[in-house]
């Protein structure tokens, strides 16, 4: 388990897929793509940079200073016309844990402001279910936040 602050925003869920398979949901724009966002740029390198267009004018930004293949993924985030979290200003960090026949993924949002814990919480719910139907090879259909 990792330590994080009480703020920060932490999601747990265990999908049935290898560390391998599911690292690919989050480094490979074809395969984001069945779960969040329509036009998405990856450069999953330390220093590189990533841009997810969720439904034309939602854009996440931000920058990887982690990439640990299979294992976990440090990235700055933020929303490109937000005053509140604009790109930068918070980080995302992602653990992939082999645990049994899969993979215990854990998604901590940290240094959110406080009246965006509640909104984040919620889309990072959202988004874990697209990501576990993906990952376990099903279909999560249109996502309805992408319209």
């Amino acid at each position: 388990m990792i330590n994080s602050n009480p703020n920060d925003v932490q999601k747990e869920i265990f999908i049935q897929c290898k560390p391998e398979t599911l690292f690919s949901f989050f480094t490979d724009p074809g395969k984001m793509k069945q779960w969040m966002g329509n036009n998405i740029l990856l450069e999953p390198t330390v220093g590189g940079h990533y841009r997810i267009d969720i439904n034309g004018h939602d854009v996440a930004l931000g920058e990887y200073l982690e990439v640990d293949p299979f294992k976990r993924i440090v990235m700055t985030f933020g929303w490109e016309k937000s005053k509140l979290v604009p790109p930068g200003a918070s980080k995302l960090i992602i653990e992939l844990l082999p645990e049994q026949e899969g993979t215990k993924l854990i998604l901590i949002h940290a240094d959110l402001p406080e009246e965006e814990r509640v909104q984040h919480a919620e889309g990072w719910q959202h988004y874990m279910q697209r990501l576990l139907l993906a990952a376990e090879g099903k279909d999560p259909g249109v996502d309805p936040w992408s319209e």
